[in-house]
């Protein structure tokens, strides 16, 4: 195992830069998954990563050294950085010093948008972003679609909140929406605290997309025009609206639910 101790490293700079800067990510193609669990799921699900990073206080750790050995079986470059140096690297307090470089999938867009589907617009928080990711692959969705202006699916934040389930799904980013849904054979449901149907009396035994929007704003008034329906989720207490990830959550399941029960 290589280890590195100099911050001029060239490829501690590009770890530095990648786990700091979104623009970075982008450009180079490459993100960071930090901790064992999204390791374990990344080689479970997604192959091997492009170099495996562990910090010289916990290579010695059980976990950590099956994950090493996994790596090495794949013949994985594997690197070793001190203690300081790798907590400039990592985002997680208190984790286990162990993280993978892999490159960011890039999705071929499909023709026509003709299978259950999750549209986010303009969508902000990287929590609800990898909130929403896990609940649609918890649901059996398996397309994303992420407007220009929505968080970077692939950032550490957003895989930390998503627990994995960015290997379950294809993402598609800097989609133009309009364009995806003036082509769509499914309906598209986008969710609305003044619609008047509420999503429960909807027929989701069938393949739909879910178009969610924005925290405050929520969905533009233009692709709003553009959907097929317009939802609600009823609700007793006196709050204005659920969180879009917890609306989205309940959406994905009332389809489950509905499936289920043919």
């Amino acid at each position: 195992m290589k280890s590195i101790t100099s911050r001029d490293n060239p490829l501690y700079k590009e770890l530095k830069q990648l786990a700091t800067s979104s623009q970075a990510r982008r450009k180079a193609g490459r993100t960071l998954l930090d901790g064992v669990h999204l390791c374990e799921v990344y080689l479970e699900q997604a192959g091997a990563p492009v170099i495996c990073v562990v910090s010289e206080s916990s290579r010695q750790l059980h976990e950590v050294a099956a994950l090493l050995a996994r790596c090495e079986a794949r013949h994985v470059p594997c690197v070793m950085l001190p203690d300081a140096l790798y907590q400039a690297v990592s985002q997680v307090e208190n984790g286990v010093g162990v993280l993978f470089l892999v490159e960011t999938p890039k999705e071929e867009m499909p023709r026509q948008l003709n299978v259950s589907a999750v549209l986010l617009d303009n969508l902000q928080d990287p929590g609800n972003m990898g909130s929403i990711l896990r609940s649609a692959a918890a649901a059996g969705i398996g397309h994303v679609f992420c407007s220009k202006g929505t968080v970077f699916a692939w950032s550490p934040k957003v895989l930390r909140a998503g627990m994995g389930a960015h290997f379950l799904l294809r993402i598609h980013e800097n989609v133009d929406l309009h364009s995806l849904l003036s082509d769509a054979s499914v309906p598209v449901l986008a969710t609305s605290s003044h619609a008047s149907q509420r999503v429960f009396d909807m027929d989701l035994n069938r393949p739909v997309a879910w178009l969610f929007g924005h925290e405050g704003q929520g969905v533009s008034a233009e692709l709003l025009a553009e959907a097929t329906h317009q939802v609600a989720i009823p609700h007793l207490g006196k709050v204005e609206s659920l969180n879009v990830a917890a609306s989205a959550a309940i959406c994905f399941f009332e389809q489950v639910r509905q499936k289920s029960a043919r």
